[in-house]
């Protein structure tokens, strides 16, 4: 599956979003460490903070399918202007960083550009618990 496949998978699982509110449409791939693919979609509430990301549904429903290891996520937000404005919040990299995502995929609509980074770059300094 390449980068390009990712990121369609990723724009179709956004058509599944529930954002009445900001309009801002959010599709998130999680692939596991055996090579399966766990879709997700952010989901608002009237009570913001109470709001979903597409990344943590997508990396919750894998968990609760008993994934503990996630290699990469593809995320798209099929409402932005450009790639710029399409990456995971910090609270969504640091649950990347809690299940060992290796790799990020980052774009916006149909046809914009899609871009691949090691999540270290995106998070370098991510918290983890000794033991």
């Amino acid at each position: 599956m390449t980068v390009d496949d990712l990121a369609a998978e990723a724009r179709r699982a956004a058509q599944q979003s529930y954002s009445p509110y900001s309009q801002f449409r959010v599709g998130a791939v999680v692939v596991d460490s055996e090579g399966r693919r766990h879709a997700g979609a952010n989901v608002e509430n009237a009570a913001y903070g109470s709001s979903i990301c597409a990344e943590a549904t997508a990396i919750s429903g894998a968990v609760a399918r008993g994934v503990r290891r996630i290699e990469g996520v593809a995320v798209a937000c099929i409402d932005a202007a450009g790639v710029d404005v399409a990456y995971p919040c910090g609270n969504c990299r640091q649950l990347m960083n809690e299940f060992g995502v290796e790799w990020v995929v980052v774009t916006a609509g149909e046809g914009s550009e899609v871009r691949r980074h090691q999540l270290s770059d995106l998070h370098p300094y991510g918290f983890f618990l000794p033991g």
